[in-house]
């Protein structure tokens, strides 16, 4: 049977070079952010605004996380991931900021890790900044802890420029076939000089924390009119240029949330009083009740709420309370669905074995959520 091909010669090399059916990296277009499109005050520890990327801040200052618009013209895309600089700090010893994606490992088979046939993986993607100057984008082996890195140059300030880096395949370090951590990518946006007092490691070896960033890396935090932005982050297997890299896969809206939706799902809020969930009242102060998950989890998430009075426990014969406290009921839960128990004051023992469920009473911010990430 001949094979018909349809568009241009090179549009058809293209879908035979890319060696994976869907995207590795999941919303690399940013347009998917479950948990908020802002996030201030970033400081020490680790933030979430847009769904799979975060950032963690260990000592620098302190940023705003926001969902942008503001995108490379002509690319398709709708939105970007933002960073602005608040409070300006010059990081010291092994204090560093970085944004952070995280890849879940058995999604990385194609890699083919450990063996003669590793494969070459070119990372790309699209920035800008008003901080001109060398960037290091650090890759870590979380299965094996062995480690590579690069650096990128932001040549014209406030400009978006695309990015296409190419990463050996490792020989010698394994990739685990589980759903625990992958690799972990690292865009490193600051670094003191512990973090950068050795030769960077361009390389395949073990991580070594002193080779991970290039002694020439800018610091995004030594002026608060510092921003960054990405967004058209894309995992390919294969080596390739600027010239060969496979358009960026967008796919559609439903299918990326989706996938997000392995490792967060939140609920409540979407300015409606949502009931997301029911069960029956145990004693006059004690509650348990089902959340069916909106697809199944990467593992059994835990539960973590906006506000405690943003919810709101209702029992059909009109009795109405606060909660007081929202629990995973671990030995209940995994990750097609989790059981919660929810703690409320002292209602009527009439209650007692009645149906009742969770409701959310504050239509803007209220949010429970549920994390798998890893």
């Amino acid at each position: 049977m001949a094979l018909t091909l349809h568009g241009t010669v090179s549009d058809n090399t293209v879908a035979l070079d890319r060696k994976t059916a869907t995207p590795l990296i999941i919303n690399g277009d940013m347009q998917i952010a479950q948990r908020g499109t802002s996030t201030s005050s970033i400081t020490l520890g680790n933030y979430r605004t847009l769904d799979r990327f975060y950032i963690n801040n260990g000592g620098i200052g302190s940023f705003t996380n926001i969902q942008s618009t503001d995108v490379p013209t002509g690319q398709g895309f709708a939105s970007s991931f933002k960073l602005d600089c608040d409070t300006s700090d010059s990081p010291t010893g092994t204090e560093w900021l970085s944004m952070v994606y995280r890849t879940e490992a058995q999604d990385l088979r194609p890699l083919k890790f450990n063996t003669s046939s590793a494969e070459e993986f070119t990372i790309s993607f699209w920035v800008k900044s008003s901080k001109t100057g060398t960037y290091t984008l650090a890759i870590n082996n979380n299965d094996s802890t062995r480690g590579i890195s690069q650096t990128y140059t932001i040549n014209s300030a406030n400009t978006w420029e695309k990015k296409v880096l190419s990463f050996a395949g490792d020989t010698a370090g394994a990739i685990a076939n589980d759903n625990g951590i992958g690799l972990i990518l690292y865009w490193v946006l600051s670094a003191g000089a512990d973090r950068k007092s050795s030769p960077l490691q361009t390389s395949w070896g073990a991580y070594d924390s002193t080779a991970f960033v290039d002694s020439s890396q800018v610091n995004l935090g030594d002026s608060t009119s510092n921003d960054w932005y990405i967004t058209g982050v894309q995992l390919e297997v294969g080596s390739f240029d600027a010239n060969s890299i496979p358009p960026f896969q967008f796919e559609d809206r439903g299918t990326s949330l989706m996938r997000c939706m392995r490792y967060t799902q939140c609920f409540g809020g979407n300015n409606n009083k949502e009931t997301f969930c029911s069960g029956g009242c145990n004693t006059t102060t004690i509650q348990t009740m089902l959340i069916e998950h909106k697809t199944e989890m990467r593992t059994t998430p835990s539960v973590s709420v906006s506000a405690l009075n943003d919810f709101q426990v209702v029992v059909p014969s009109g009795f109405t309370t606060a909660a007081t406290a929202i629990t995973l009921a671990t030995d209940n839960s995994g990750p097609t669905a989790s059981t919660i128990t929810t703690n409320t004051t002292s209602q009527a023992a009439s209650q007692v074995g009645r149906y009742c469920n969770l409701r959310c009473v504050d239509v803007t911010n209220g949010k429970l959520t549920l994390s798998a990430e890893l």
